[in-house]
């Protein structure tokens, strides 16, 4: 896209392109009571783990013309050379550094960078992570948005089905790690074949794979980790799988 502005562009649309789209869990939920069911995501070939970390989903978005935009997972919180940011979770004073060592070059396109922050005050098991407040992120994956012309002229409707039926263009497993940037724990790498797939196997797997978390800030944490994140290389399917879901489920079984 050329002589891109981004004052003159639909700055609601562009949000919705860019957001992180959902992910499923590995065994689906019961929508009447947010259980999990014997149903399992079905993956192919290696699949790869990596730790799902509790914070918060946060954007750096890198504009077509080389500047960039920082966002939570819902909206925009700060566009470069902006006075004032909003500070919201301290998205804007944890990455601007970050965005501004990776902006700078005109590509034609946009790329997104979705990063967990944690730690600090961000939601319930900051401590977790630090009990003295330390804040760090982790980079999870990495979007492409081309063809901007059409794209920021689609209706709302038409542009959350794109984004939700992966229409971005994602890195890959080699391009995340050529980033340089911190990403989240790569755990393990299985056959697909490997993973269980009742709901009581997968919450022995994730206790055996994931005793404590591998991003703990510093030694005041309490160590606990949120969950896996199941992936091919490519992301073609991606899956979660949360500890919490897992005990719940299996709780109830037992009433």
């Amino acid at each position: 896209m050329s002589g891109f502005d981004v004052r003159s562009v639909d700055l609601a649309a562009l949000n919705s392109l860019t957001k992180y789209p959902s992910i499923p869990t590995y065994h689906a939920l019961d929508p009447r009571n947010g259980g999990l069911v014997e149903e399992p995501v079905t993956f192919a070939g290696p699949v790869i783990g990596t730790e799902k970390v509790d914070g918060t989903n946060s954007r750096v978005v890198v504009l077509p013309d080389g500047t960039y935009l920082l966002g939570s997972r819902e909206e925009f919180l700060y566009a470069q050379g902006d006075l004032i940011g909003n500070p919201a979770l301290g998205i804007v004073a944890a990455l601007r550094p970050l965005a501004e060592s990776l902006a700078g070059t005109p590509a034609g396109h946009i790329r997104v960078y979705y990063l967990e922050l944690y730690g600090g005050r961000i939601g319930g098991q900051a401590k977790q992570y630090s009990a003295r407040g330390a804040v760090g992120w982790r980079l999870f994956d990495v979007a492409v948005v081309d063809d901007l012309d059409e794209r920021l002229t689609w209706a709302p409707q038409r542009i959350s089905a794109w984004r939700e039926g992966g229409g971005q263009h994602w890195f890959t497993e080699e391009q995340l790690r050529d980033t340089g940037l911190d990403l989240t724990p790569r755990l393990f790498t299985v056959d697909a074949g490997s993973l269980p797939s009742t709901i009581e196997g997968m919450h022995g797997f994730l206790a055996e794979r994931l005793p404590r978390t591998r991003v703990a800030l510093d030694d005041s944490g309490l160590g606990g980790a949120e969950g896996v994140v199941l992936r091919t290389a490519g992301r073609s399917v991606i899956a979660k799988a949360r500890f919490q879901d897992y005990t719940r489920t299996l709780k109830r079984r037992t009433r």
